[in-house]
């Protein structure tokens, strides 16, 4: 089994900013969120902040950027009509892939049904509420990867651009950082 990130491991960049973007010229005026939400990514970075305090920030502009726009779902696939030239060559989906990744279900389920993949892992809002039920995100995904598929299983590889997901690749029997296009095997110095 292949498990892989997806922002700047099989996407070239960060779909959730080229998302947020995009939705710009759907409603300018949703321009106000993108502040707020450095301001808590940015003290989350430099650990000033939790991951709880993150979470909430996110709850609590989740609601009113996506309740701005009419058909999120038409949006989406307009997205995603122009941003697959994004997906890096080097991925060929297998029939066993699971994605995980901080990217959200909005815009994740688009591109797995476009790519037949069937297993995914993320961050999670509810379509309806507009709530946020699930932030994966840093080391949370080996324990959301865990509560989907069981405490014995165990990724046979694990595919990353950030060493912030270095519990996933610890947790993995074979861990890969990926520069670009290029897949390099990841070697753990002894004793860490």
């Amino acid at each position: 089994m292949r498990v892989l990130d997806f922002d700047n491991t099989i996407y070239d960049g960060e779909s959730t900013l080229d998302f947020y973007l995009f939705s710009l010229r759907y409603n300018f005026w949703t321009i106000r969120f993108i502040i707020p939400v450095i301001y808590h990514l940015i003290r989350y970075q430099l650990s000033r902040s939790t991951r709880d305090d993150l979470e909430r920030a996110i709850n609590r502009y989740s609601h009113s950027y996506l309740a701005s726009f009419d058909d999120i779902p038409a949006m989406v696939r307009a997205f995603w009509d122009s941003h697959m030239h994004k997906i890096k060559s080097w991925y060929s989906p297998r029939p066993d892939d699971i994605i995980i990744t901080a990217s959200f279900n909005y815009t994740m389920d688009e591109f797995a049904k476009r790519y037949g993949i069937t297993h995914c892992i993320y961050s999670t809002i509810d379509y309806e509420t507009f709530d946020l039920i699930h932030l994966n995100f840093g080391d949370n995904k080996v324990k959301a990867f865990k509560e989907a598929y069981g405490d014995d299983v165990v990724p046979d590889e694990f595919y990353t651009d950030n060493l912030v997901d270095l519990p996933m690749m610890r947790y993995a029997k074979h861990a890969f950082l990926i520069k670009g296009n290029t897949v390099v095997p990841y070697k753990f110095d002894e004793g860490k």
